[in-house]
């Protein structure tokens, strides 16, 4: 059941790392995160931004490192 009232962004991923037994990411890992994001949904469709962060989660890489490779792919696809 939907709550009546949204929380902020930062408190729902608060509330769900809770869920899942982990840290919550800090500000400097979102801003990596979201960087990420939108250098996968302005490089092809909006949906590989989500996937993209979900990759990165499941290979175990650090989201400034998934970030730079990231570019790397979209910069070497311009070429």
């Amino acid at each position: 059941m939907m709550s009546e009232t949204n929380s902020s962004a930062r408190d729902w991923l608060d509330g769900f790392a809770r869920e899942l037994g982990l840290d919550a990411p800090d500000e400097d890992t979102i801003d990596k995160l979201l960087d990420l994001a939108g250098a996968a949904a302005h490089d092809s469709e909006r949906i590989a931004a989500p996937i993209a962060c979900w990759m990165i989660g499941v290979a175990g890489i650090d989201p400034i490192e998934a970030l730079a490779l990231a570019e790397k792919y979209v910069s070497e696809r311009a070429t």
